[in-house]
């Protein structure tokens, strides 16, 4: 079902590839159009659900955890997505087996719909074939270097015909006011090499340093130790020929042993320190504890954090805001998408933990990115389960409190566009965001990848200002 969102049109390509298309999909869309069919066939009863809500409230929680224990698994993307695309159904005749319910209704799997929508931010592609190499990569991370600058590192993706874990940095680079040209570099010398690590964090230090933290090689290998990047110029000062040099910023320590967490910029007086957030590990499914890097040092500090310790969570977004951290959505323990959002305050003696409150609620989700706006904070695609629409773009607020829903217009971009595992870098000069890389690994149809680099034009929200 749902054959008209990215995952669905995807999906009805592999099996025509396949010479077995799936017909009637456009006639019986939705669980309710498949409950209508039956009940109209002369079928007494008819329930059906999707196999998210089947998964969550049907099977004994025994069942559940033989099958998480099963081997390591970091594909929740695509395993969420499946489900939403796939329903069981029990239909019945007579008045004695119709009158129990297959599927009663339950209380821990509510529909959690997003507001009705307030605009639109078109989608537009802004790199293809001809401006150099394109970003087939997700679980990647990327950085502003300087506003024409934009460099990608690791990830799953294409490279030199095969998919693997990527070694190339991708560089993105603005030659015009709009133009921007796509170019692989390799790691240069012949010290430290780029690991193969994913769903790691990197944070712009300088115009020309960048700092990697955490990341996995596989579910069972952690990626340990500190990378810094350094990126420099050839000799005759072009960026298309820029070159990185990787070095080792700390010892190989058992600290940051987690991945799929969150790196933001804090202050505490008037030193910078990086608030490393969540995530998960090979131990832990999902860990709530948090680490400071003070920039200066490269050393792990310890600084005073008040506040209810809030629920542990991996793939989440996570915001620098006056001078603290705002946090979004995510995976829980129980593989479930969060729809809090909290905020890290700096008071005098160290941060604050505070929750965000937000009218109307959003949709619970993960796998999504985050920036500020003149003071809204933009919730950008990710994947939930609570809703059968399609993530666009949440705008909360952060003065009132009040959320908003946009959706994305895809109109001129030639593909499905999934925007989970994607990176995404704000514009806020030209009030543009950029949508970089995204997909993951279906059991279906193997790997999707967003080719291409696209942007959505925000004017909008200025202008309803």
């Amino acid at each position: 079902m749902r054959p008209h969102d990215a995952f669905g049109q995807v999906m009805q390509q592999h099996f025509r590839q396949i010479n077995s298309p799936l017909h009637g999909l456009d006639c019986f869309s939705d669980v309710e159009a498949q409950q209508h069919r039956f009940l109209q066939a002369g079928w007494t009863a008819c329930c059906a659900v999707d196999m998210n809500e089947f998964y969550r409230c049907f099977l004994p929680s025994e069942e559940c955890q033989r099958m998480e224990n099963l081997e390591p698994f970091d594909e929740f993307e695509e395993w969420h997505l499946k489900c939403a695309h796939y329903f069981i159904l029990a239909a019945s005749r007579g008045d004695t087996l119709s009158q129990t319910l297959v599927f009663p209704p339950s209380e821990a799997f509510p529909r959690i719909d997003p507001a009705s929508p307030s605009g639109v931010f078109p989608a537009s592609v802004v790199t293809n074939d001809s401006k150099g190499p394109n970003l087939k990569r997700y679980g990647h991370a990327s950085v502003l270097l300087s506003p024409s600058i934009i460099l990608s590192a690791g990830g799953f993706g294409e490279q030199e015909g095969r998919h693997c874990r990527v070694s190339k940095f991708h560089l993105l680079s603005r030659y015009c006011d709009f133009e921007w040209k796509g170019n692989q570099i390799h790691s240069c010398g012949t010290g430290t090499q780029w690991d193969g690590r994913l769903y790691h964090t990197m944070t712009r230090l300088s115009d020309t340093e960048v700092l990697v933290l955490g990341g996995r090689l596989s579910p069972v290998t952690p990626a340990l130790g500190i990378l810094q990047l350094r990126v420099s110029k050839s000799k005759d000062n072009s960026t298309e020929d820029l070159n990185v040099t990787i070095t080792k910023a700390g010892p190989e320590d058992s600290t940051l042993s987690c991945w799929r967490h969150s790196t933001t910029e804090v202050s505490f007086e008037n030193q910078k320190y990086l608030f490393v957030y969540g995530g998960r590990s090979v131990a832990e499914p999902v860990l709530s504890d948090w680490h400071f890097l003070h920039v200066g040092t490269m050393a792990w500090v310890s600084i005073p954090v008040e506040g209810e310790v809030p629920e542990g969570r991996h793939s989440h977004s996570a915001c620098s805001w006056q001078g603290g951290v705002l946090i979004a959505g995510g995976l829980g323990a129980s593989e479930e998408p969060l729809s809090s959002v909290l905020f890290l305050k700096s008071i005098s003696c160290g941060f604050l933990w505070e929750s965000v409150v937000i009218q109307p609620p959003i949709t619970p989700r993960y796998s999504h990115t985050a920036h500020v706006l003149n003071g809204k904070l933009l919730l950008v695609g990710g994947v939930w389960i609570h809703s059968s629409s399609v993530p666009g773009v949440t705008v909360i607020d952060l003065t009132t409190g009040l959320s908003s829903e946009y959706q994305i217009d895809t109109t001129y971009v030639p593909w499905p566009l999934m925007l989970h595992n994607h990176t995404s870098i704000l514009l806020p000069e030209e009030q543009q965001l950029l949508l970089l890389g995204g997909g993951g690994n279906c059991f279906s149809f193997g790997t999707y990848f967003n080719p291409y680099t696209v942007t959505l034009d925000l004017s909008s929200l200025s202008a309803g200002q």
